[in-house]
């Protein structure tokens, strides 16, 4: 049967979206379909696959399966992704929408420019979780009550700090960001089961000021990646955490910037943008 798609990026950070509202049939076998479509060689090429599905609990559902086929909890890319693919589709017709995803309800705000163009999307990513048992990883809160641990990986120590916004995220500091081993170290970071139960996200981190940072990000289950949301915000909620940065940040990402702010309600908001590259179909 012929599917329509839609190919959209944030950052760089690229799906392929599908209705699943329309076609729940899709979702039955996800996990392969995310695999074989998100081949760059022999699929249309991306870092994942999302589905708009129905929910009961919020304006609609999102699906997101990585390009291993492992089904992520939260993608902050990927949601502004699906807030926009679901305007333009008229999923929805309002700029404030509510999304489920397995990291519970998040709340998009759209806003248009003078020209009708939706050129900046904000997500209530929710409050961090730092419980260790909760991120989770085999690890200690240190007496400031966050989780932090020192690993040694290839030829090289790193101090990490645990934090999920829905997903895991290991996060270190580094001094030379552009020339750093990302795949080298993020590999294994990644897999290293015996302390991330349900692996890990892996960001690399380069101060620049007290309100600017530089990020790399090892994605679970897709590898390096252009950016990632959920990584961006972890990364600033380490930040502040260890006392190198203030509560608004500016992130630089490869593909581009996010704003984060650590809200003193304790939400953490992010800030970007995301775009349609192409529309097609495809059969399955």
């Amino acid at each position: 049967m012929r599917y329509d798609f839609t190919k959209m990026q944030a950052l760089g950070n690229d799906y392929i979206i599908f209705n699943a509202i329309a076609h729940p049939e899709l979702l039955k076998d996800a996990a392969s379909l995310a695999k074989r479509l998100s081949d760059r060689h022999f699929g249309i090429g991306g870092d994942g696959i999302i589905f708009a599905a129905p929910s009961t609990k919020a304006d609609l559902k999102m699906r997101i399966f990585n390009a291993d086929g492992s089904e992520a909890e939260m993608c902050g890319n990927g949601i502004r992704q699906l807030a926009l693919y679901s305007y333009y589709k008229g999923l929805v017709s309002k700029l404030n929408i509510n999304i489920e995803t397995l990291a519970g309800v998040k709340n998009i705000q759209m806003k248009k420019s003078t020209s009708e163009k939706i050129d900046s999307i904000k997500v209530n990513m929710g409050a961090p979780i730092l419980e260790p048992e909760k991120i989770p990883v085999i690890a200690e809160k240190n007496n400031n009550s966050f989780a932090k641990k020192n690993i040694t990986v290839i030829d090289r120590n790193f101090d990490f700090t645990f934090v999920s916004m829905g997903n895991p995220h290991a996060i270190a500091f580094v001094s030379d960001l552009k020339n750093f081993g990302v795949e080298k170290y993020g590999r294994i970071v990644e897999n290293l089961t015996e302390i991330f139960p349900k692996r890990t996200n892996v960001e690399f981190i380069e101060i620049i000021n007290k309100s600017e940072i530089k990020m790399r990000v090892w994605e679970r289950g897709s590898g390096e990646t252009l950016a990632c949301g959920t990584g961006a915000s972890a990364s600033v909620v380490a930040c502040i955490l260890n006392g190198v940065t203030e509560n608004k940040v500016l992130v630089h990402l490869l593909g581009g910037d996010l704003k984060i702010e650590w809200e003193k309600n304790g939400n953490v908001m992010m800030e970007g943008n995301a775009e349609v590259s192409f529309e097609g179909y495809v059969e399955i």
